[in-house]
């Protein structure tokens, strides 16, 4: 029973399997309530044997026992959605709020996307002595069942995408950060748990090459459940553009360059403003991003612009890096663009190299016509060229 309403019951046998559904609840009392009955037959026969003269007794005695745990009630529901790449592939993000084990792409299930829960299988080391109690005292024997339970666990290796090379591409993974478990599980289970805080994944995006929606499954952690997908209003896929990354010096000298990165609509040729403060779909107030160059993360203004100075020289890749589809209209793909930059492409660069060579060379030169007029002075000519 659930708290006090029985929700399934089992009779005419030892080993009853019950099944039973709780209603949509997050927390209730589970109890299982069992009355054990024995029926007892006592024969009396006489002390001269006839057989004929004995004498038939029954006895029935009822015990009733019971235990309650507390338990959530695992009800799995998911919201789908999806979105279309340039090229034509296709972007799933599945989100729910309870522990869930990923979700398959194909109706064979070969393409898959997994969260960071595994699974492990141990006994209730509980059960492995029965006490057995009697009129005249208890005894301790060994239990000849021992019960396994299948245990959830945030495994090392984290979210992972089958097949492995060619399958779906995890885009982006998001959740609440946890502490690590590790004093949670047992000394004798050796598991590849994860030894630091980890996000539990209630939400995972991916990119595939082809889906069908009609094929998903989402699969929760409780041995086969899967979840109840809830259709959003919008089942249309978004669309999502390319964008059009640029990058080019504007300004340098012999210590340093100013690089100028814009950034643009491929298809509209409207800027794309990282810093700016809109309100877009599904709540999100400002369109989130960033564009990584030189080490440095930068947002361009709402001109699509943004300025970073370099003082090495080299090869420098400007990359944007696009903020999740699910909360922007329009989203956007990611773009890279690519500059070289030397002070020796400039004439300040090469005065300051010719100067900087010819400071470094000034003490040999010193030191070469300082020898010459030196030998000029002491060499033999002078020395052995006079007529006694």
């Amino acid at each position: 029973m659930s708290d006090t309403e029985t929700v399934a019951t089992s009779e005419g046998t030892q080993t009853p399997v019950i099944q039973y559904h709780l209603e949509e609840s997050w927390e209730t009392t589970l109890t299982l309530e069992a009355d054990i009955r024995v029926r007892v037959k006592g024969t009396v026969v006489p002390d001269k044997g006839n057989s004929s003269d004995e004498e038939v007794t029954y006895r029935t005695d009822t015990l009733t026992v019971s235990d309650s745990i507390d338990v959530e009630v695992y009800d799995l529901t998911a919201s789908p959605y999806y979105a279309t790449y340039p090229n034509g592939d296709a972007g799933v993000a599945v989100y729910q709020s309870r522990p869930w084990q990923g979700y398959t792409l194909t109706a064979d299930g070969d393409a898959r996307v997994r969260g960071v829960w595994r699974f492990y299988t141990a006994r209730n080391p509980n059960w492995d002595q029965l006490v057995r109690s009697t009129r005249t005292g208890d005894t301790t024997v060994k239990s000849d069942s021992r019960p396994v339970f299948v245990h959830a666990y945030p495994s090392h290796i984290g979210p992972r995408t089958e097949p492995v090379r060619d399958g779906p591409e995890i885009i982006r993974t998001w959740g609440t950060e946890n502490p690590a478990p590790t004093e949670t599980i047992p000394e004798t289970v050796n598991i590849d748990i994860v030894n630091r805080s980890y996000m539990s994944t209630y939400g995972l995006a991916v990119r595939a090459n082809e889906v069908d929606p009609e094929d998903i499954q989402i699969n929760g952690i409780v041995r086969g459940e899967t979840a109840r997908i809830v259709e959003p209003a919008d089942k249309s896929p978004r669309q999502l553009r390319a964008s059009n990354l640029s990058v080019e010096v504007v300004d340098q000298n012999h210590s340093a360059a100013t690089l100028r990165i814009e950034l643009r609509d491929n298809r509209t040729n409207a800027p794309i403003g990282l810093n700016e403060s809109r309100m877009y779909p599904l709540g999100v107030e400002s369109r989130s991003g960033t564009i990584t160059i030189a080490d440095q993360q930068i947002e361009t203004n709402e001109s699509g612009v943004a300025m970073v100075t370099v003082d090495e020289p080299g090869i420098y890749t400007a990359q944007y890096q696009p903020g999740s589809w699910l909360g922007h209209e329009p989203a956007y793909v990611s773009d890279t663009a690519t500059v070289r930059w030397h002070p020796l492409v400039t004439i300040d660069g090469w005065f300051a190299l010719v100067f900087e060579v010819g400071w470094q060379l000034l003490p040999f030169f010193v030191m070469f016509y300082a020898g010459k007029r030196l030998l000029r002075m002491l060499g033999p000519e002078d020395i052995f060229g006079q007529k006694p």
